[in-house]
């Protein structure tokens, strides 16, 4: 299983150029929606150019809905949810997928926890039995938890502890969201990961896998009338229960810039990072379709602002990015990043993005960018209407952080409406490097041992 982490999903979120200067107020995908009795959502896209379906179950839980000391566990559950019930053996679910010609896997983020299989149509009702009977029929064997913290206690090690980019990426989050669970790991700190025990992982799931906390997306040949009877057989049975309301911690209001500095002997290339806490697209919508733009700008390929300053003009860096994805339920992240020439020093190129900021803040995007960045965006939804994974990505994602589906539908004719003055104000209020007021950003160098500074700790 697959810990994601699903920043850039929303970047497929928009349709072709033609439809946005022609027909800005159709819907992108059609999708349709129902509810069953028991609270549990679904979404039906069509797209019948193969008799194939994408299903997945997506809950509303994920690392940030942790108790204090248990980090790790939503993650955990997700592995077993593989460990069976007592009609599907352990390890029997992907295999009996895999034995109709399909493929399936499951991911865990901070807000989410969700699950799919790629099926042909004909085996979809299968499937749907046996993802409605694992929502709250695991079982919990005392074994299969000892053996399975294992191979989740390995997968921290190959994707953290000997990864020394991800390692740091970590710490650099965990200073990021002082007093919220988002400065958790979704994968665990490790010695809280060892300490998690039969009960903890049985009450999490009994707590939070419910169908009303679930949202059941389908895409491909089928259409919501064939898929609503089949729903109300599988999910509908299962009884409602109550969750838990989702009551995290605020981060508090910062004044101080943090700056973290790693030398490790596997880093050959030094690395910048920086990080920005910015505004979800659910807790302002307007900013953050803004800064979907910005971020086009300054950051979506070699026609770029910051690659083509500091890649192309200056040489200083062979590599340059500006990624934001609204979707969170909490505050969303903003990250720049680079990397220098083999002559050129870290405080160089800190000092070059905070250059290219500051004519931002001071000067404002183009019409002209603001055109170009739009196209992009919107041109970029054909490969998501054509895709059978890609839209029930979106859907779900969306939906289950507290989107809806005109958002998801409508995002183009959102995009086409954002102005030059959104923008503007978008960046100076987040990244003025003169001015970063109560959001200060965490700076991130990654160095080998032999850029290590005299007298440096290691």
């Amino acid at each position: 299983m697959k810990v994601f982490r699903l920043c850039l999903i929303l970047m497929l979120l928009s349709a072709p150029a033609a439809y946005a200067q022609g027909t800005a107020q159709e819907k992108t995908f059609n999708a349709e929606s129902f509810t069953l009795e028991n609270g549990m959502r679904a979404v039906v896209i069509q797209n019948h150019r193969v008799p194939v379906v994408t299903h997945m179950v997506w809950y509303g839980v994920g690392a940030a809905d942790e108790a204090p000391g248990q980090s790790g566990i939503a993650h955990f559950v997700e592995h077993l949810m593989f460990k069976g019930t007592d009609t599907v053996p352990p390890g029997e679910f992907s295999k009996r997928v895999r034995a109709l010609g399909g493929n399936d896997n499951a991911f865990t983020a901070q807000d989410i926890t969700a699950y799919f299989q790629s099926i042909s149509v004909d085996h979809l009702e299968t499937v749907m039995i046996m993802e409605a009977d694992r929502m709250r029929n695991l079982a919990f064997p005392p074994d299969d938890i000892d053996s399975e913290r294992l191979v989740v206690l390995e997968e921290r090690r190959q994707r953290t502890e000997n990864n020394p980019t991800g390692y740091f990426f970590e710490q650099m989050r965990t200073a990021l969201f002082p007093n919220h669970p988002y400065g958790n790991p979704v994968v665990g700190w490790l010695h809280e990961m060892e300490a998690l025990t039969h009960k903890n992982v049985s009450d999490f799931y009994k707590k939070w896998y419910a169908p009303n906390n679930a949202i059941l997306v389908v895409s491909g040949d089928i259409t919501a009338a064939q898929i609503k009877p089949l729903a109300e057989k599988t999910y509908g049975v299962i009884s409602v229960q109550e969750t838990p309301e989702r009551n995290w911690t605020s981060v508090p209001p910062l004044l101080a810039n943090t700056r973290l500095v790693m030398y490790h002997p596997s880093i050959r290339q030094p690395l910048i990072q920086r990080l920005y806490r910015v505004p979800s697209t659910i807790q302002d919508k307007e900013i953050s379709l803004a800064l979907e733009v910005l971020t086009s700008i300054m950051g979506d390929g070699a026609s770029s602002r910051f690659y083509k300053s500091l890649v192309v003009e200056q040489k200083i860096a062979t590599s340059a990015g500006f990624r934001y994805s609204g979707t969170a339920m909490s505050d969303a992240v903003l990250r720049i990043s680079a990397t220098p020439t083999a002559d050129t020093e870290l405080e160089t190129v800190e000092a070059a993005i905070d250059d290219e900021l500051r004519t931002l803040v001071k000067e404002g995007v183009t019409s002209q960018e603001l055109i170009d960045a739009k196209t992009r965006l919107i041109d970029a939804a054909v490969f998501a209407r054509d895709s059978l994974s890609g839209p029930a990505m979106i859907f779900g994602y969306g939906l289950i952080t507290g989107g809806t589906m005109d958002d998801i539908e409508y995002w183009p004719r959102d995009i086409e409406a954002v102005t030059i003055e959104q923008i503007n104000t978008a960046a100076r209020q987040f990244l003025d490097p003169d001015n970063s007021g109560t959001r200060p950003h965490v700076t991130g160098y990654i160095l080998p041992p032999e850029e290590k500074e005299e007298g440096a700790v290691e």
